[in-house]
């Protein structure tokens, strides 16, 4: 049920006062810069604000015009992206500056629609740069404005299910005023964020408790509906780290799997975790690895927690003599300390040469 004019224009003025007060003073608020705007977008999906921040200055500090990104390496672009996870991000970004440049002439579109052509940008990306860039009124749903209209307007769809989508699309449609779209939008996201939180909302210094829906009704915690749940997969990753001479022997991870782009070592996968040596031995045998070194150490299971993901990682450093002439398995290659430095890795994989000193 849509409501009256009335109470969507009392609501969008409370809103637009509290958010006066009460918003953070974020660099990307303070331009209407398309490509600034979509960089912070770019960064800011699937990571908080605080962590985003210093990757969104180094991005701009090294590439701050589109022409820049477009014209960088790849490998550059991942290795700064370096602990944002979710790197098919980072690939879609770089991907999109060469689009920006080669086929808009570094200007990017000016409409949602126009926006929503470009790679890795969905309907709320384009809706967001779209207002706060140039103004256009439509209006941005990210999970915090899902949320705030879930919650005030009594919206009780499943927000994943294809009527969901459709209520609460023409229920943003009808908040956003035509006059100053950039500001609702940027209000709408701050008051989920700040204000109408998941988990405890503070509701007793909520300046629309008098319009909420579930408020009055104690649905808070039941509002929004959102039926479908992450089926997470667990993997087990058994990482053997080839040393010899101060080398470390590395590979470039294939397509079609996670961490696409960055730099491991020789993986071995198994369905449940391998802590006997004698275990791992007969699953390296093939490789001949074992027959050329010795097994120096073992690490701790490490757990990194994806989307739908869950892995289970050990390290298992081999050691191999000056003496031995070593035949790689296929795609690793000896690097230097140096070159490991500047290679893109997953995260992970930087942590652990950390704690074991080797970085």
């Amino acid at each position: 049920m849509i409501p009256d004019t009335e109470l969507i224009a009392e609501f969008n003025k409370k809103l637009k006062f509290w958010y006066i007060k009460n918003h953070r003073k974020l660099l990307w608020r303070e331009t209407t810069d398309p490509y600034k705007i979509w960089l912070s977008e770019i960064i800011l999906q699937q990571t908080r604000v605080a962590q985003g921040t210093p990757y969104y200055e180094k991005f701009l500090l090294n590439y701050p015009t589109v022409f820049d990104l477009a014209a960088a390496d790849e490998r550059d672009v991942l290795r700064l992206w370096q602990g944002l996870g979710y790197y098919s991000r980072a690939r879609n970004m770089h991907y999109t500056a060469r689009q920006v440049v080669n086929e808009y002439g570094g200007k990017f579109p000016e409409t949602a629609a126009g926006l929503s052509k470009l790679k890795g940008l969905g309907n709320y990306t384009a809706a967001a740069i779209a207002s706060f860039s140039f103004g256009e009124a439509v209006a941005a749903i990210d999970g915090n404005v899902y949320r705030v209209m879930s919650r005030i307007f009594g919206i009780q769809s499943d927000m994943l299910s294809n009527q969901g989508k459709k209520e609460f699309a023409l229920m943003a449609g009808q908040l956003v005023p035509s006059d100053d779209p950039a500001t609702y939008n940027q209000a709408m996201i701050e008051f989920g964020a700040l204000q109408c939180v998941p988990v405890s909302p503070a509701c007793h210094i909520c300046p629309v408790t008098d319009m909420c829906f579930a408020f009055a009704h104690n649905m808070q915690n039941q509002l929004p509906v959102k039926v479908k749940k992450l089926k997470v997969k667990q993997r087990f990753f058994n990482y053997i780290v080839v040393e010899s001479n101060g080398q470390l022997a590395m590979k470039e991870r294939p397509s079609k799997d996670i961490w696409q782009g960055l730099y491991d070592f020789y993986l071995l996968e198994s369905t449940a975790p391998i802590e006997d040596p004698d275990d791992l031995q007969s699953l390296i045998s093939s490789a001949g690895l074992l027959q050329q070194g010795i097994l120096k150490m073992t690490s701790k299971i490490y757990t990194h927690i994806l989307t739908h993901q869950r892995l289970h990682v050990s390290f298992w450093w081999l050691e191999i003599s000056e003496t031995n002439t070593i035949d790689l398995p296929a795609g690793l290659t000896f690097y230097t300390k140096e070159q490991i430095e500047s290679l893109p890795k997953p995260i992970l994989i930087d942590t652990f040469l950390k704690e074991e000193k080797y970085l």
